[in-house]
């Protein structure tokens, strides 16, 4: 026995570090950010009310106490025994009840009432949900009126101008549970079957408050006539699901879902008019990326239901076109199949021919999905003719932005409103979702569709009633998700972000500090342009040791790769054989990494809201424990109390105390407010010192390299020195054929 070691032994054990909570631990029991506590609470206080209310009797529904224990009743077990047998007898009957509605599909409810406005609105707030209408388009009053009551009218508008903040607000009855949708709104079977399959039980905030608003309930009439008039419109039943709405809810909360339900419920309802077979429902998203995670949630939704979704690719026929424009080829030619085909005969050339008419036919082909996903450029493309004009959609009846305030931003404004505008229908209902939605969108959608209300009407005389335009915020408008810790890490140049990036590849070379959780693989790391995540890339190719995969594990990905390098790209890292993932802002929106443990900020987001969305790439779905590193040098200065800001607003959700606050009150005095031109330009450009290869003295800040500038020199001299071989090796040979050729002719003799 060791003495030394037996002296040096403490007296107390052993104690292992906490376990640290990661979002690759798999899904949580509850994906809700808000309410946890509270929505209990209340819940069994309403079914203990209304339980109160159905019961015949009087009698208090607490547990009943067991024989021993209860003092003051009967000491006999033999009349404790029939209570626990009804009480049992009770729940299977409940238990059965809502299997056979599971199963079965039966019209009738479970035995819970429907929420009142008083409890509606505690359970609202509690999971920091608030509906308002933005514009209501009621009908107005006829014009044959008394002067009386045209001067209090008039009044009355002068008061409504000058309280333009006071908007109604809605209170609609919140789904607590998924099973709901069939039995209250009565979705169709095979849509609840799908649900359920997919293990959608307990929704999420922006599910709770959008599917009553978006779905028309079974006893919404009967709901309208039992209330009175003001708790109905209070609640929104008035409009039977006959909403544009306009949703703001933080990242990976549950917005496709949110918006799909509804578009797929209605598409099965509604019945196609002859000669309508077109696409009943788009979806636009900024990035094919985001498009096609929305077509695999789609289909997983409308499995067995005879409705099909596809993703926009080039060379869809959306719309019937023109003979003309059919037969017109490519190329400049014949306008007329029968002429080129006898020009094809003549010159003996058959199999061109064929060629041409099998081109044809694929080309004739028309788009038979009933829901399109597509990028704005894809098919605006599609729906461009020979003159230059876009070709109506009339079978459109649901429009879905989801990114919208990237759809309706300068870069796809004009060609999101050019799609939006080709959707002729009278009853199309729209749809704007995102994670940030600045006021600007929100007037520009509201213009929207003024303007085109305007066009129809001047069209068509029977119009439907115009339907209002409802938002819907979850938490904070542009709040970074609360579930995350941030860290804000001040590098100073490009070589100290270099260094604190491989601290965070090799978490074990340095001692855990307080400043948070650790960093761990999978994660993300963003770059402000393609040039410098390329850069990056090459750099970091090494780091990870051949035990662990090497330069397998890390992987960069752009805008400027094909399609299938892409798609390839994120199978291997939703598959986990990529641990690291260099990219620039065409992952920062939408796209779900549901194990995701954390998100690096490489060089400063453009603003507050790609910072916001950068970040919701963790933390999908409730899952906590996701970190979000941003570096900053002294270059990002001026720009780094955007995100400060959004920081502290997060924690402050949160309910961080103040001192165990990341950003601290005297980091946000001490940093400069950035003007609006300054953010303008960074939301266009970036940060300056990153825009370009070198700056006017010629040395390039930016730099991602851990290399001196003088073994850069020494690379570049043996660099050049090889090519100047290279050269002159090649042109040794044609100089020794000059010579031979001036050496053949010696002279006349």
């Amino acid at each position: 026995m060791n003495v030394f070691k037996l002296l040096s032994r403490s007296s107390k054990a052993a104690q292992s570090a906490p376990a640290q909570t990661l979002p690759s631990a798999g899904a949580v029991a509850n994906p809700q950010l808000f309410g946890h506590d509270e929505s209990a609470t209340v819940s069994s206080d309403t079914r203990k009310n209304k339980k109160r209310k159905r019961g015949k009797d009087a009698e208090d529904t607490s547990a009943p106490l067991p024989a021993d224990l209860d003092f003051f009743g009967t000491s006999k077990k033999e009349d404790a025994e029939p209570t626990i047998q009804a009480t049992e007898m009770k729940q299977k009957r409940t238990s059965q009840l809502q299997t056979d509605i599971e199963t079965n599909g039966k019209q009738e409810e479970l035995e819970v009432e429907p929420y009142d406005e008083d409890e509606s609105k505690r359970i609202l707030r509690s999971h920091k949900l608030k509906v308002t209408v933005l514009e209501d388009f009621a009908p107005q009053e006829d014009e044959a009126q008394p002067e009386k009551k045209k001067k209090k009218r008039k009044k009355e508008e002068k008061v409504v101008e000058k309280k333009k903040h006071a908007k109604k607000q809605l209170f609609p009855q919140p789904l607590t549970s998924f099973v709901q949708l069939r039995t209250r709104y009565g979705i169709s079977r095979r849509l609840a079957d799908n649900l359920r399959e997919q293990a959608y039980t307990l929704p999420t905030e922006v599910q709770l408050g959008t599917l009553p608003l978006l779905l028309r309930s079974r006893k919404t009439e009967q709901e309208c006539q039992k209330g009175d008039s003001s708790a109905a419109s209070a609640s929104g039943a008035e409009y039977g699901g006959d909403i544009d709405l306009l949703s703001v809810a933080p990242t990976g909360s549950g917005k496709t879902i949110a918006f799909l339900i509804p578009v797929i419920d209605a598409l099965l309802s509604e019945k196609t008019a002859e000669g309508d077979d077109g696409p009943r429902a788009i979806v636009i998203a900024p990035t094919r990326e985001l498009a096609s995670q929305i077509v695999n949630e789609a289909r997983k939704l409308s499995k067995g239901t005879g409705l099909k979704a596809t993703l926009m690719k080039k060379g869809m026929e959306v719309v019937e076109r023109p003979e003309e424009e059919k037969v017109k080829s490519d190329e400049d030619g014949p306008r007329n199949s029968e002429e080129e085909d006898e020009s094809a005969s003549d010159s003996g050339d058959e199999d061109k021919a064929g060629q041409q008419k099998k081109r044809k036919r694929r080309r004739a082909d028309k788009l038979k999905a009933a829901i399109l996903v597509t990028t704005p450029a894809a098919l605006l493309n599609a729906l461009k003719q020979n003159d230059n004009t876009l070709a109506s959609l009339p079978s459109v009846r649901h429009l879905v932005l989801d990114e919208a305030d990237v759809l309706l931003d300068p870069l796809f404004r004009e060609q999101t409103l050019s799609v939006w505008n080709a959707c002729s229908n009278p009853l199309l209902r729209v749809g704007l979702w995102s994670a940030t939605m600045g006021s600007n969108i929100e007037t520009l959608a509201i213009s929207t569709l003024n303007t085109r209300w305007t066009s129809l009407s001047s069209t068509n005389t029977t119009l439907p009633p115009r339907r209002p335009l409802i938002r819907l915020v979850v938490g904070l408008k542009d709040t970074a998700i609360p579930n995350i810790s941030h860290q804000l890490i001040y590098a100073a140049t490009e070589q100290g972000k270099l260094l604190g990036l491989r601290q965070l590849l090799h978490p074990t070379a340095l001692p855990t500090t307080s400043s948070g959780p650790s960093l761990r693989p999978p994660f993300l790391v963003f770059t402000q342009t393609i040039p410098r995540a390329i850069a990056l890339h090459s750099e970091l190719l090494y780091d990870i040791p051949p035990e662990a995969g090497g330069s397998s594990r890390i992987a960069v990905l752009h805008a400027d790769l094909s399609g299938t390098q892409r798609e390839s790209i994120m199978t291997k890292f939703r598959r986990g054989d990529i641990w690291v993932l260099i990219t620039t802002d065409l992952l920062a929106r939408g796209v779900d990494f549901r194990g995701l443990n954390g998100v690096v900020n490489y060089d400063v987001p453009n603003s507050a809201a790609a910072y916001v969305h950068r970040v919701g790439r963790t933390g999908r779905a409730g899952r906590a424990g996701g970190v979000a590193v941003t570096f900053y040098t002294q270059e990002d200065i001026p720009y780094v109390k955007l995100i400060a800001n959004v920081i502290r607003a997060a924690e402050k959700l949160r309910g961080v105390a103040e001192e165990d606050q990341s950003v601290k009150q005297w980091l946000l005095d001490a940093l400069p407010t950035p003007t609006k031109r300054e953010k303008q330009e960074l939301k266009k450009k970036g940060v300056e010192a990153r825009r370009s290869a070198k700056t006017d003295d010629g040395k390039n800040k930016a730099r991602i390299s851990t290399k001196s500038g003088y073994e850069r020199r020494v690379e570049n001299r043996k660099r050049g020195a090889k090519i100047g071989s290279k050269q002159r090796q090649e042109q040794e040979p044609r100089r020794k054929v000059e010579e031979a050729s001036e050496s053949e002719f010696e002279g006349f003799e």
